[in-house]
């Protein structure tokens, strides 16, 4: 990994520089018979932490939301592992498979299609069925579409904040159906924070004329 860095960010990556960054990614703990749930870039291939890539090289197999999109990052890298399917359809059934990859003493990495697994992805079931096992599960932090867009919008959101300022809630995914959507948005109006919400590309003009259409 050291050589593909350097020779792709010359200027970025020097000598012993890269050494020690990465030094600090393998001389941490990684067990084995531990899930690896790892943060993955949300658009930009570069915005991958090196300790991502350190746990995605180490582990035995990658557990993966889109196994096509997730195939593309890994070769961007030059990464290749044994890879399965684990999605919103099968995720008892891929959540069983990993706690069998566990108890046979292997490591296994979590990746969804961008962001932290289990924020309004899949992987809450995986990582329930993995701790009831009684097997580790270990975060590996990276890019999540929430803090990245609340760090640009100039509120300051604090704990500290008088409430509502400063104060805001996470909804997630609004509802594909438009009757259910605005029926959400509606309910939703009258309180006093602000809420973020996760949209897909092609129901953003529908969901942003929602949201301008004055109530009833």
């Amino acid at each position: 990994m050291a050589q593909w860095l350097a020779s792709q960010y010359p200027a970025l990556y020097s000598g012993h520089e890269l050494i020690d960054l990465l030094s600090l990614a393998q001389h941490q703990a990684y067990p084995a018979a531990a899930l690896y749930v790892v943060a993955t870039p949300i658009g930009n291939t570069a915005d991958i932490t090196l300790r991502a890539l350190h746990v995605l090289k180490l582990v035995d197999r990658i557990a993966a939301e889109d196994t096509r999109n997730s195939t593309q990052l890994l070769a961007r890298y030059g990464i290749s592992k044994p890879l399965f399917a684990a999605h919103q359809h099968n995720e008892h059934e891929s959540a069983a498979r990993i706690v069998e990859h566990l108890r046979a003493g292997e490591r296994v990495a979590y990746i969804s299609d961008a962001g932290t697994p289990g924020i309004s992805d899949p992987g809450a079931k995986i990582v329930d069925a993995v701790r009831v096992a009684g097997f580790a599960t270990i975060p590996i932090p990276g890019c999540n579409a929430l803090a990245t867009a609340l760090s640009v919008t100039g509120e300051g959101f604090s704990h500290s904040a008088p409430n509502p300022a400063g104060t805001f809630t996470f909804i997630g995914f609004l509802p594909a159906k438009p009757k259910q959507r605005i029926a959400q948005l509606r309910s939703l109006a009258q309180h006093p924070y602000a809420m973020v919400f996760y949209e897909t590309p092609h129901r953003i003009l529908e969901t942003v004329s929602a949201l301008s259409t004055p109530k009833d």
